[in-house]
């Protein structure tokens, strides 16, 4: 495991893919929350699917492009698929294949496992930050369509918020220190972040912080 930025969530990766043994594409018994409203921002809300289909990258069918994300994803967490093995820069490149054809792969097209794994593979592009950043953009369209989690939105807002050292709104990406685990750069409104969170369907900070301290004792 990472022990500067810590990349995962027991509460979201854990659903995704712990419940995945009977294959690549078994779907999790449980998913994020995604019940509310897509967090605010002043940048020009983007369409969640593309204007045209670029040439060359593989069509294919929403339950096709569902077991390819579940089986990229669990390749992401060292898991064990059908397919062959890729490396997370040949993922990366397929998911950028993927935003270019279908934009952001939303509930309706691959279910909610297929759009989590689709966010865990952006969540981890840090080889690619134009990716995450693109990602981010399309993801926060689904979900104002309600078409992709909130919960994971907030992890991937805070993911791009982090890597460019900036405060982060939900205080998902910690740093494991000697007191803990703590919120990697500050947190950009520390009296609202609970409020903030509980809307994205996270539990309140402490708690996490609680249980990602244990994981950086490990």
């Amino acid at each position: 495991m990472r022990r500067g930025l810590l990349a995962l969530t027991i509460a979201v990766v854990g659903p995704l893919l712990g419940c995945a043994a009977g294959g690549d594409d078994a779907a999790p018994t449980t998913a994020p929350s995604a019940s509310v409203s897509a967090t605010s921002s002043t940048e020009a809300r983007p369409s969640a699917t593309p204007s045209s289909d670029p040439a060359g990258a593989p069509r294919l069918s929403p339950s096709q492009l569902r077991r390819e994300l579940l089986r990229m994803a669990r390749q992401d967490q060292g898991l064990p698929t059908k397919g062959p093995a890729t490396t997370d820069l040949q993922r990366q490149q397929r998911l950028a294949e993927i935003l270019d054809q279908v934009g952001w792969p939303t509930y309706d097209l691959v279910g909610k496992d297929g759009g989590d794994a689709a966010w865990l593979i952006a969540q981890h592009a840090d080889l690619d930050p134009d990716l995450q950043k693109r990602a981010l953009r399309l993801l926060r369209a689904a979900v104002a369509d309600g078409q992709a989690s909130e919960g994971n939105l907030a992890y991937l807002e805070d993911r791009v918020a982090a890597a460019e050292h900036r405060p982060q709104r939900y205080g998902t990406q910690i740093d494991c220190t000697q007191d803990g685990a703590v919120p990697r750069g500050g947190l950009l409104l520390p009296g609202r972040v609970d409020q903030l969170r509980r809307r994205a369907g996270l539990e309140p900070l402490a708690d996490y912080l609680d249980t990602m301290s244990s994981v950086c004792s490990q």
